[in-house]
């Protein structure tokens, strides 16, 4: 079905729209499967799933276009994430459309890295900005037992085809769970600055609950800098991470070695939050938390103009009120979000629906 035009390339909203607690519309994740080569334990530990229906998975076009509407409410970063994004067919493809957009100031992707060393320097020409690596463990073995996946040198070897390709400033994704992998902070810190990319640090969350998340296997970024300190000496926070929109607060060693810490769980940054996410079949998520989304795939292919779409998204943020990883703090008796029938009953709560 030929799709209506998209907006015109130089739309910008005269006024953003803030939600209710002033927060702007900057950022957007974009889904593009819910599929993955990896069982993460934190993301996707059961054997089997139920798929979104591929009729329903937005095409390239379609992602494109709601990524110009998106640009004229004000968003100026787009993320391209999953489920593992590498398994889309030809996306480099969608790369140079989302790159060809006006007032799209930061393309950037989220990837296990597995097939990031047959792709990288294709999306690179393409128009990609930058990169950032799920990478929870140096040992092969480890990633064998919690991830299925017996491909931890090509995770390696996506990480150096990227930066051989002109990627600079690559960041490095590591969730921390206790008994798992927190004895490898500092061997972590050290591959990174060996590697030329920052290391970052992410507390355990409970989005969705096939996970069986609990607190006390959360590392916490109180606990990260102590450990970090006794080993390296006073750690520094620099300005450039802190108080701002984005999820991560940053560090740096003696060295100046910088790493970060994305505190989801023990210390939100619900205040400063300015993302919204795309789901793979098209709906809109204003939190990550959040129940359920804004359906956008229904109007868009039933001949939605660009300003019916605007005036959907537009209302949508500026009623957004979410805070959900601080109403999950505040619980005395927390646990897993979702119980694991309500997960098989509606594959949109996961994480891997959901761009994490």
């Amino acid at each position: 079905m030929a799709l209506p035009p998209g907006p015109s390339p130089g739309r910008r909203a005269a006024e953003p729209p803030s939600d209710v607690h002033g927060r702007p519309f900057r950022s957007l994740r974009i889904s593009v499967t819910d599929r993955c080569n990896m069982r993460c334990r934190y993301c996707m530990p059961e054997d089997e799933y139920v798929w979104l229906p591929r009729g329903s998975i937005l095409t390239f076009e379609e992602i494109d276009r709601l990524a110009g509407i998106f640009a004229g409410l004000g968003v100026t970063k787009l993320r391209l994430t999953g489920g593992e994004p590498l398994l889309r067919h030809d996306l480099p493809e969608l790369v140079k459309l989302l790159a060809g957009r006006a007032g799209i100031d930061e393309l950037a992707l989220t990837t296990n890295g597995i097939l990031l060393g047959e792709s990288a320097a294709s999306l690179r020409a393409a128009g990609l900005t930058r990169v950032t690596i799920s990478l929870d463990t140096l040992r092969p073995e480890r990633m064998e037992a919690f991830a299925r996946s017996k491909r931890h040198a090509d995770v390696i070897a996506g990480l150096r085809a990227a930066r051989a390709a002109g990627f600079t400033g690559i960041k490095l994704n590591t969730v921390v769970i206790r008994g798992f992998n927190d004895d490898e902070l500092e061997p972590l810190i050290e591959f990174g600055r060996a590697e030329g990319c920052e290391v970052r640090f992410i507390e355990y969350m409970d989005v969705g609950g096939a996970n069986g998340w609990r607190p006390e296997d959360v590392v916490s970024r109180r606990e990260i800098l102590d450990r970090l300190g006794r080993r390296y000496g006073a750690i520094s926070e620099r300005p450039d991470g802190a108080g701002g929109s984005a999820p991560a607060d940053r560090f740096a060693l003696p060295d100046g070695t910088v790493f970060g810490i994305i505190a989801s769980t023990t210390e939100p940054f619900c205040r400063s939050c300015d993302r919204g996410r795309l789901t793979a079949d098209g709906h809109f998520l204003l939190c990550l938390y959040a129940e359920r989304g804004l359906d956008l795939l229904t109007p868009l292919r039933a001949g939605a103009g660009d300003a019916e779409l605007t005036e959907l998204l537009g209302d949508a943020w500026a009623a957004r009120e979410d805070r959900g990883a601080e109403d999950r703090a505040r619980l005395a008796d927390r646990g897993a979000l979702y119980q694991l029938q309500a997960l098989r009953a509606d594959p949109r709560k996961e994480m891997h629906t959901r761009g994490g």
